[in-house]
């Protein structure tokens, strides 16, 4: 069961080099073992907190942010003068270990969501000294075929919905869907970035949809949040997170001593259990935990992911 609701201790916006601010909390227990939440996405942001929930706040010492160009992040994507070409994943780990610096943590468990399980592991990549351990839920590494899968394959379960999907997209022949969506979303028009931003979360909504979970539908979001969330998404995804093909799955040997447990639902179409598995596999390190009735979330997966926590909680 979750633990009770309880509000951030203290927050903040924090100016970085290049002038943007990045908002952060943190809950629990000042003295606790201090621990990084990565939302999904990515451009969702932390949303209500319910991150929160899971660690022991008497344990933990609990650090949130929303990623630059999101949530309460200053500027958003689409503000203007926004500069998308600065929104790179090597800058989301520099803004993490501005955080770290700034509340001066010394080494943290990292943990992340969907999308935030890829950046997470590219943190670790990048920074495994600040790393004592890691917890990934529905996992991803955003290589090249994880993107062609979510957003084409995956349409010989959902052709109706995909049809629509594509038509909206306005691709070119032998474009890329995800690259047609960037460059719409991208468009001098508002009217025309609103439409697609619509209809990228429609889809999100449909290979999401195969199993109920906890996840509210993003099509019922606001506008502006569709269109920060559709053009970090897209931009993210057409770059393959701006790690390569394989950049994670062909480098995880360098982390394969932190520990490590990886929790995925069976029935996850949106990123088939196939990842967690090849990480695992190469990760002597990692536990995986695999959630037979639930998908890209749900009540079973966050209860192993409270247990992962009360394990490093222990050592």
């Amino acid at each position: 069961m979750p633990f009770p609701a309880v509000e951030p201790l203290a927050s903040g916006l924090l100016d970085l080099d290049d002038g943007t601010q990045l908002y952060w909390e943190e809950s629990g227990n000042p003295a606790g073992k201090p621990m990084i939440w990565l939302h999904g996405g990515p451009g969702s942001g932390l949303g209500g907190g319910g991150y929160r929930r899971r660690p022991d706040p008497a344990v933990w010492r609990i650090i949130g942010i929303d990623q630059r160009g999101c949530g309460r992040s200053r500027p958003v994507v689409g503000a203007p003068g926004f500069d998308l070409t600065a929104l790179t994943t090597e800058r989301l780990i520099r803004d993490i270990e501005a955080v770290r610096e700034h509340l001066g943590i010394e080494q943290w468990l990292v943990a992340g969501g969907s999308w935030g399980s890829t950046l997470a592991l590219a943190y670790a990549l990048a920074h495994p000294d600040r790393v004592s351990a890691i917890v990934l839920i529905a996992v991803t590494t955003t290589s090249r075929a994880e993107v062609s899968w979510i957003s084409e394959s995956v349409g010989r379960i959902f052709p109706r919905e995909w049809e629509a999907f594509e038509l909206a997209s306005g691709r070119r022949p032998g474009q890329r869907v995800v690259d047609a969506y960037v460059e719409r979303l991208a468009d001098p028009d508002l009217t025309v970035r609103e439409a697609a931003a619509l209809a990228w979360c429609t889809w999100e909504d449909v290979h999401m949809s195969l199993v109920a979970g906890p996840l509210s539908p993003l099509r019922e979001e606001d506008p502006a949040f569709r269109l920060t969330f559709a053009t970090q998404v897209t931009w993210f995804w057409s770059h393959s997170g701006f790690l390569g093909e394989r950049g994670i799955l062909d480098r995880i040997g360098e982390i394969a001593h932190l520990p490590a447990v990886l929790i995925h639902g069976r029935l996850d179409v949106s990123g088939p259990l196939a990842t967690a598995w090849e990480l695992h596999r190469a990760w002597p390190g990692s536990q995986l935990i695999v959630i037979e009735g639930e998908g890209h979330g749900g009540d079973s997966m966050a209860e192993e992911q409270e247990r992962a926590y009360a394990s490093f909680a222990r050592s």
